[in-house]
């Protein structure tokens, strides 16, 4: 008891904002530039974290610094108490009504993009008074969300088993990688082979996402890496339009692209990456019932899907 009680005193809340920036952008230069501190100050301030933990949160590499299982278990608890935190502070600057028609959604950039203007407008037509509140986030993120109930459903990955645990999680699609580009790129006159593309200037997720690590592993298949000059964000807005008005090669999960697909204002390169996809589906809390507007959002969701 003594041990746990130093251990909770020692614990600051900059150490959980540090940790929490971190397994939000991926990187300790991008956490860094978020929270305005040098790298050398948050590296010191996440040692110190891993210390009092006694456990390491991270692992640090090339494809930046990513959530160990135990990492991805402590940014629950994290998460929780900084909201926790911000309600207190926001209840001693003034009072507000809890708004009962509200459905609070987490998504993956991507998945929001695919799957999320279409259905959220059907639903406003429905009901016109409901507010719809969306945030975006990586996985670990939209897990830790729903856990401390910050979120009432989600559209992410599955994760470890002992990472799902008091979640529900209800398959949607298989998400494959696609190259899109927009329909005049000069690419679409010549043969398309990988080396070819990468002569072109290159629109990526962040270092530590999934599809990042998707399009590494086919370039490594075929003995290329990514040139330099690429453009690295989470927001699937900006790469879209990236590549709709210029000469990017967009790297994409086809979730994202499937109506742009459709229509023809983007076009997927003739180069499939190996393996059939990584799963995006549905996640809410199995001890919280949803409200009959998210059990009618999530029904909207289900109908815009094949098959």
């Amino acid at each position: 008891m003594e041990k746990n009680g130093l251990f909770s005193q020692r614990i600051r809340l900059r150490h959980l904002h540090t940790f929490v920036a971190v397994a939000q952008q991926g990187t300790l230069g991008r956490a860094a530039e978020t929270l305005n501190l040098s790298q050398p100050a948050l590296s010191k301030t996440l040692n110190e974290l891993e210390q009092l933990t006694g456990k390491r949160l991270f692992e640090r590499g090339r494809m930046g610094a990513q959530l160990t299982v135990v990492g991805e278990q402590f940014l629950t608890h994290a998460v929780r108490v900084l909201d926790a935190v911000n309600i207190a502070g926001q209840s001693l600057n003034y009072k507000y009504e809890q708004k009962t028609d509200v459905i609070r959604i987490g998504a993956l950039p991507t998945a929001a993009l695919g799957i999320l203007p279409g259905v959220i407008g059907q639903l406003h037509k429905q009901q016109p008074d409901l507010t719809i509140q969306v945030a975006t986030a990586n996985n670990p993120m939209l897990l830790a969300g729903l856990k401390s109930g910050e979120l009432d459903l989600g559209i992410g990955r599955m994760s470890d088993p002992e990472l799902m645990t008091g979640l529900n999680y209800e398959l949607l699609f298989l998400e494959s990688l696609k190259l899109v580009v927009r329909p005049r790129h000069p690419l679409l006159q010549t043969t398309v082979t990988l080396s070819r593309v990468l002569e072109w200037p290159v629109v990526v997720l962040p270092e530590g996402t999934v599809p990042r690590q998707n399009a590494e592993d086919l370039l490594s298949s075929q003995n290329c890496r990514l040139p330099s000059g690429c453009i690295e964000t989470l927001s699937a807005s900006l790469s879209r339009q990236l590549t709709v008005d210029h000469d990017y090669v967009w790297f994409v999960p086809s979730g994202a692209v499937k109506d742009d697909l459709r229509v023809g204002t983007l076009v997927a390169l003739p180069i499939a990456p190996p393996g059939v996809g990584d799963p995006i589906g549905i996640i809410t809390r199995v001890d919280t019932p949803l409200s009959p507007a998210a059990h009618t959002l999530i029904s909207a969701i289900r109908k815009i899907m094949p098959g």
